[in-house]
């Protein structure tokens, strides 16, 4: 087994659902197989099937996947999520004074670079080139529709650095152009010793719902984002699907550069599924602490270390990644930055290999909040207390509350004391939703 530091691409799609890829169950669109290249990289690799999102809803797992320490210890990850009415804002960003994990892993001798969505504040205050990140290309905002660029405000928002770029295309294909390229700018160094992180944070398959041939509804969609009369299940995995592809040309850059075996390629989703999303066996979505707004692909591979093949069942949830790849790049969190992740390095060696680790959510809106310890999960939503064994129920349809009272309220306890160790949700933190029942029956 490899003892060298891996170069790492860490992928995170955006609002993908639980079994939206063919490696979780995921159906076969009419146009074939949606997933293909994750497909392999799992079937190569490690498949998580109780791995989490930090949060159900963007930028909070973001602050999580940044920090590799639970969102609510830095005031912009309180709101759920950061809107693009927020430009300007000296306070709802990641503050450059923050350690990171793309800034420690700098440190530790790494080349960075962020291509695809932010979502962390807006410059001058906050921006990826001051918290880490050597090179930057893509959205600050949330959602940016995918051929104008323009976010929810209507505003242009793509750059290059912390300048504005005008440039033409898809934007998931940008994405993928411009990652394959710093894989091979990036491949002396990396074969000379000196390796790579690249953050590969695609907007896909957020809305609007248009593929890589849905130019001519862009001017429509530009004033209204959230594409409430439109998209639908095909388009949805097209969108998908082009992601797909635009992995498979990393893949290859990697393979021709050499530098596949010794790469960790990391793939999930910020949060669960929206509109057009497969979630199944779960219920709920974006927004939501049942399973499946949380619950999300993790897919690990790395030849040189990961044996083909691999599934597990830790539970595990974004930070934890963050974790890891700062263990595998000997990177040292500074002594006053003390992490809440915990490395998945064992599990990567060995698929066998698991630990304890309760996990801990909580939302304003609706008041949520969940405690997951081994099989149980602890959920409030709207007042209620709900109680779960996700070994029999994953789709938390059977509420053990009443039959189980004791361990109720044990769970209850354990997370109210967790809960006292972070501070409270501000009063001004907002809850953007972009739509509600009067836009679509509930789910």
């Amino acid at each position: 087994m490899s003892t060298t530091r891996p170069n790492i691409i860490f992928i995170v799609a955006d609002d993908l659902g639980f079994a939206d890829l063919g490696c979780y169950g995921g159906r076969d669109a009419a146009f074939g197989r949606v997933s293909p290249v994750i497909d392999q990289l799992a079937a190569d690799g490690l498949r998580f099937t109780q791995g989490y999102s930090n949060s159900p809803v963007c930028s909070p797992t973001r602050f999580a996947l940044m920090t590799a320490r639970y969102q609510y210890r830095l005031r912009g990850g309180a709101d759920e999520p950061i809107n693009s009415r927020s430009k300007g804002s000296t306070v709802l960003g990641l503050p450059p004074d923050v350690p990171t994990l793309p800034g420690m892993l700098r440190e530790a001798g790494y080349h960075t670079a962020l291509i695809g969505k932010w979502h962390l504040g807006y410059p001058p205050h906050f921006s990826p080139l001051r918290s880490g990140y050597d090179e930057f290309f893509g959205p600050m905002s949330g959602g940016v529709d995918y051929f104008t660029h323009c976010s929810t405000t209507g505003a242009h928002d793509l750059y290059v650095g912390e300048e504005e770029a005008q440039q033409e295309g898809y934007l998931t294909d940008l994405i993928s152009q411009r990652s394959a390229d710093y894989v091979r700018r990036m491949a002396d160094d990396a074969r000379g010793g000196k390796p790579f992180f690249l953050s590969m944070h695609y907007t896909a398959p957020h809305w609007p719902w248009e593929s890589r041939h849905d130019a001519a509804i862009a001017a429509d969609v530009r004033s209204n984002l959230f594409h409430l009369d439109g998209g639908n299940i095909e388009t949805y995995r097209r969108m998908i699907h082009h992601m797909d592809e635009g992995i498979g040309w990393v893949v290859d850059a990697l393979r021709k550069e050499q530098l596949l075996d010794n790469t960790l390629i990391v793939f999930t989703s910020d949060n669960g599924g929206e509109r057009f999303s497969d979630n199944w066996p779960l219920v709920g979505g974006k927004m939501d602490l049942t399973e499946g707004g949380i619950r999300v692909p993790w897919i690990a591979h790395w030849p040189a270390v990961i044996a083909s093949g691999g599934v597990t069942e830790q539970q595990c949830m974004t930070m934890d990644w963050s974790a890891t790849m700062l263990q595998l790049g000997s990177a040292q969190p500074p002594t006053d930055h003390a992490l809440d992740g915990i490395s998945l390095e064992g599990v990567l060696r060995d698929a066998q290999h698991r630990f304890d680790r309760p996990l801990y959510w909580r939302m304003k809106h609706r008041g949520q909040r969940a405690l997951r310890v081994g099989n149980w999960k602890y959920l409030r939503v709207d007042g209620h207390d709900y109680l779960f064994d996700l070994s029999q129920d994953e789709r938390e349809r059977a509420n053990r509350a009443k039959r189980e009272p004791d361990r109720l309220a044990a769970m209850r306890a354990q997370w109210e004391a967790w809960d006292a160790t972070v501070p409270v949700i501000p009063e001004d933190a907002t809850v953007s939703l972009g739509y509600g029942v009067a836009d679509m029956p509930q789910r």
